[in-house]
């Protein structure tokens, strides 16, 4: 069984999360972040890793692309019983990436605001959150994903006592992002559906054919 190595952790709901990354370090595993988790954790005295510097490509356009990167997807997606997705690995310098802590911009708390545009709407709805879990659901058989703070204390304990999570603990969170995964979509299309254009600002004066 392979030890995890490392850990990206990149969270709205923070709840629990300082403990959680302070455990993963006192194991020596190292702790990848973006944006104001990563903040958070180094004003608490922690080591971390910018996702930036782990890719070597900045965050850019607004904060809108962090970690769509193929050392950030290869690291999570790659088999590691697979002798040619290890090779692969080698060959482009992909580390892996065996734990993702993720959870999701507020689409729901924001659109519940009656005053809520469609622009704010769009600027809340979460693409590499989603993507992230996404992968590491897929690939749970390597992979632990966590998106519920009070799956922490489980994962730790067999941390500790294994040196990584059983195969049963990793497909149940698997199966937690996927039911999370739908239920936003499902909330982003309902509604987006329920929009009307004439009536919102970010179509004046534009061209609604285009």
């Amino acid at each position: 069984m392979q030890r995890v190595e490392r850990a990206l952790i990149s969270l709205t709901d923070k709840s629990g999360c300082e403990d959680f990354a302070r455990a993963l370090a006192a194991l020596n595993i190292e702790i990848l972040s973006t944006g104001g988790t990563a903040r958070m954790l180094r004003t608490a005295g922690l080591t971390v890793t910018d996702v930036s510097a782990f890719t070597g490509f900045p965050e850019m356009l607004d904060g809108r692309v962090k970690t769509l990167h193929p050392l950030v997807h290869g690291g999570i997606l790659h088999q590691r019983g697979n002798a040619a997705h290890q090779e692969q690995c080698r060959l482009h310098g992909i580390r892996p990436i065996d734990i993702v802590a993720v959870n999701l911009y507020a689409f729901g708390r924001t659109v519940a605001d009656p005053g809520c545009t469609l622009a704010e709407a769009i600027e809340n709805i979460d693409i590499g959150g989603p993507t992230l879990l996404r992968a590491s659901a897929k690939n749970f058989h390597d992979v632990t994903v966590i998106v519920d703070p009070a799956d922490y204390p489980q994962v730790l304990t067999e941390l500790r006592d294994r040196g990584n999570t059983t195969l049963a603990t990793r497909f149940r969170l698997a199966c937690k992002v996927f039911a999370l995964t739908a239920s936003y979509d499902t909330a982003i299309a309902q509604w987006l559906g329920n929009v009307d254009p004439a009536a919102d600002p970010l179509f004046t004066g534009a061209d609604t054919h285009a």
